[in-house]
């Protein structure tokens, strides 16, 4: 498969769902899209056209929390990164679990340092924070206040 026919299949499949693609360069895509449609765009990519899940990234932005979800195809050198926009106040987008393991590890992490629900996920059980660490409060989320009185978070900056 070529790359015009991976975006030719991409925006035929997906057109009301996609909000906006960047064609950045030949080896590039970003593809903002709908989140109800991240388990459809995912199934296309991964099972449908041989891309690799690579990972994921997630970031609080001023008016959303955002996840990128980034696939290559090797064979043609082309790298994918689907984004999704989730409401500050209640980030929820659907496990890709059910699809591929390897979002297991990746979803915990986001659920963890950013807030997001993944729905779906079968064990959003800790990865990183200390048991300790309160639920409601994100490390990565612009609006994270220190929790413990007694913590030095001075990232070993003296």
């Amino acid at each position: 498969m070529t790359r015009d026919q991976v975006l030719q299949e991409l925006t035929g499949r997906f057109s009301e769902a996609i909000l906006a693609l960047w064609d950045v360069s030949p080896k590039r895509v970003y593809v903002d899209i709908d989140p109800a449609a991240l388990v459809g765009v995912s199934t296309l990519l991964f099972r449908e056209l041989g891309a690799r899940f690579c990972t994921a990234s997630g970031v609080d932005t001023r008016s959303a929390v955002e996840i990128l979800y980034h696939y290559i195809l090797e064979p043609i050198n082309l790298m994918v990164s689907v984004r999704v926009s989730l409401d500050r106040k209640a980030p929820l987008v659907d496990s890709l679990t059910g699809l591929f393991a390897a979002a297991d590890f990746i979803e915990r992490e986001i659920h963890e340092l950013l807030g997001v629900n993944f729905r779906g996920h079968e064990t959003p059980r800790r990865l990183l924070l200390p048991e300790q660490w309160p639920d409601d409060v994100q490390p990565l989320r612009r609006d994270y206040a220190e929790w413990d009185p007694n913590a030095v978070r001075d990232r070993g900056v003296r």
